[in-house]
């Protein structure tokens, strides 16, 4: 599919204060970290993941043969658009824009025209909650005919209001190295619909020899563990309130930020040079946030929530990057107190 734009690392090495991934800021979660560290990656993993897929099933309440292992979540959707297409050559794909840029990818990728707002598409993508200013909206069955695929990767990190019901005749793709603060770990699953007996073997013939490794192997492990949901519920209310802080902070600076139900939004702001132009420069202060045009919302950025000496670092790097030229820069900020805990860098004090 090629190079497409995402968060995270770039040319100029890893930022020091990262908005532009919707990681959980407050992980690595320590068990699954810990879970990572003895896992044996001397051997192969079971190549069927029987126990895995079991563990899986049984914390989502379903049969083990709906469980579909994958490497990622791009992996899926590319596997999940090759299957498709072989089945249906001339289908379209009906993918959420702005969205996700891996599934118009995958479709173009597969020789899939995409569907138009107004027509009916074989293969149909959602995101509950969305991406990039993560709103929830009802979705509605696409009913027969449809694939439908409800992408799950942000549900964890939910902060605000109930969660929608699921068509029950959809697709579910899970990713929840982002609500475990390991985006570097890549592990997926796929929950089939009862009825995706013969997608399922598609999918099956279409994947790699071990598609994870046994690192990723450990992290859904660690998933389905009671400890790790703990210390996600737990970090999902310090979350919310470091997004209230950033967010008047943000407000205080004139910005225009949507509201959204998860720990990343989408904002914007009318004065100053172009885009592009910021951003290089605040990348040029250690700060990267997210350009949403490849989201396909230009004009718009997104940003996570982070704790508040990056929400420091961010406020002091936009008024030095909104500086005229010739002044004089404000005196630095003191750094904030850092202490260790766990192995883990710990910044002081928390809201």
């Amino acid at each position: 599919m090629g190079v497409i734009e995402h968060g995270g690392p770039d040319a100029l090495g890893v930022p020091r204060w990262d908005f532009s991934t919707n990681a959980n800021a407050c992980g690595p979660a320590p068990a699954v970290l810990r879970a990572l560290r003895r896992c044996d990656a001397a051997r192969y993993p079971d190549p069927a993941y029987q126990a895995l897929r079991e563990s899986l099933a049984a914390l989502h309440g379903v049969r083990p043969e709906r469980i579909v292992i994958s490497a990622s979540a791009s992996e899926f959707i590319v596997r999940m658009t090759a299957a498709v297409a072989r089945r249906w050559p001339s289908a379209t794909v009906g993918a959420p824009r702005p969205g996700y840029a891996d599934y118009a990818a995958a479709a173009r990728a597969a020789g899939l025209a995409l569907a138009r707002r107004d027509q009916r598409a074989r293969l149909a993508w959602h995101a509950e909650p969305a991406s990039p200013d993560g709103g929830s909206v009802p979705i509605d069955a696409c009913g027969a005919g449809t694939v439908q695929v409800i992408d799950c990767a942000y549900a964890p990190l939910r902060l605000t209001g109930a969660a929608p019901a699921l068509p029950a005749a959809a697709w579910q793709l899970w990713t929840p190295n982002k609500a475990l603060g390991l985006p570097g770990v890549r592990a997926a699953y796929a929950i089939a619909p009862a009825a995706g007996e013969a997608l399922r073997e598609r999918l099956a013939a279409l994947a790699p020899s071990w598609p994870l490794g046994a690192h990723g192997v450990a992290l859904l492990e660690s998933w389905t563990q009671a400890a790790t949901h703990d210390w996600l519920r737990a970090s999902l209310g310090r979350l919310a309130r470091w997004k209230q802080r950033q967010l008047e902070c943000l407000s205080g600076l004139g910005w225009h930020c949507r509201p959204s139900v998860t720990p990343f939004f989408v904002a914007r702001w009318d004065d100053g040079p172009p885009l592009s132009a910021t951003l290089a420069r605040l990348r040029a202060h250690g700060v990267k946030l997210r350009d949403a045009a490849s989201l396909g919302l230009p004009g718009w950025v997104r940003l996570s929530v982070q704790p508040p000496p990056a929400q420091r670092a961010l406020l002091d790097a936009w008024r030095a990057s909104a500086r005229p030229r010739g002044r004089a820069p404000a005196p630095p900020r003191s750094a904030a107190r850092q202490t260790r805990r766990g192995g883990d860098s710990v910044n002081r004090p928390y809201p």
